[in-house]
């Protein structure tokens, strides 16, 4: 009678440090002080300064459609979006700088690209075309290119053409965090002119929309790691975890019965 009590005792305390609780798997989640559903958000974010590896996407319209030629491609068909701003667009050397038709090698490092357009437009109206009015330079990075892993529903690398992208909808279009993910510390690796950095955020709480790191930006690496009950490898949800202890305590409770009345 003692094992059965230990048995059943042993259960009771594995389900209870193997059942996640419900404000862990909760996005968002207001606190107590919160009055209403209104939250004051963080300021817009600062604009991406590009970095080495990344590609431009330069679109010139002006009177001089020879030099508009130069710039802006025939386009192929056939040939997806990303591999059309792959061979078409203009990617930043290791020296930071990248090369333009006409006007050579331009130093682009951590400069925005508003910044970029302003450089590119004052060497052009200085050189080739006299009129303002003549001239329209758009510069802008080919979409927000990240990679997630880790517990999700799909790992991998996506490119969403966008301005502005949140670390929610970077994760929604991964088919969001399983009930198995740790939502408490998400794991952004993001690239700096100096290296990598390591940051971490909460997304259970509604104080992430705060964050800097809100809004994800290129070459992102988004990581969600596993909670520890799932290396337990009884559950997802409590339900299930029960039914598994329930099944196991009833076979042990058995045998235990069976070998005493031998």
């Amino acid at each position: 009678m003692r094992n059965i009590f230990a048995i059943i005792l042993l259960a009771f305390i594995v389900c209870a440090a193997s059942c996640v609780p419900l404000k862990d798997i909760t996005y968002l989640r207001e606190t107590e002080k919160t009055q209403d559903s209104l939250i004051t958000l963080q300021a817009q974010p600062p604009p991406y300064r590009v970095q080495v590896g990344d590609i431009l996407s330069i679109r010139l319209k002006a009177l001089d459609q020879q030099l508009v030629d130069f710039f802006n491609p025939s386009g192929n068909s056939g040939v997806s979006l990303d591999e059309g701003f792959y061979y078409d667009g203009f990617a930043i050397d290791s020296h930071g700088n990248i090369r333009v038709p006409e006007l050579g090698e331009i130093n682009v490092l951590g400069r925005t690209t508003e910044e970029i357009r302003e450089i590119i437009e004052k060497r052009l109206l200085k050189d080739y075309i006299k009129d303002e009015a003549d001239l329209f330079v758009t510069v802008k990075l080919p979409g927000i290119r990240y990679t997630l892993v880790g517990e999700l529903g799909a790992s991998g690398t996506r490119n969403v053409l966008a301005e502005k992208v949140s670390i929610l909808e970077a994760i929604a279009n991964a088919g969001g965090v399983p009930l198995t993910g740790d939502l408490t510390d998400v794991i952004i690796i993001r690239q700096y002119p100096g290296g990598q950095r390591i940051h971490h955020i909460d997304l259970t709480t509604i104080d992430v929309m705060q964050s800097p790191f809100y809004y994800i930006q290129p070459n992102d690496i988004i990581t969600v790691n596993p909670r520890p009950q799932k290396a337990l490898g009884i559950g997802t949800t409590g339900l299930q975890t029960f039914t598994t202890i329930l099944t196991v305590v009833t076979t042990l409770t058995s045998i235990i019965l069976l070998s005493t009345r031998l």
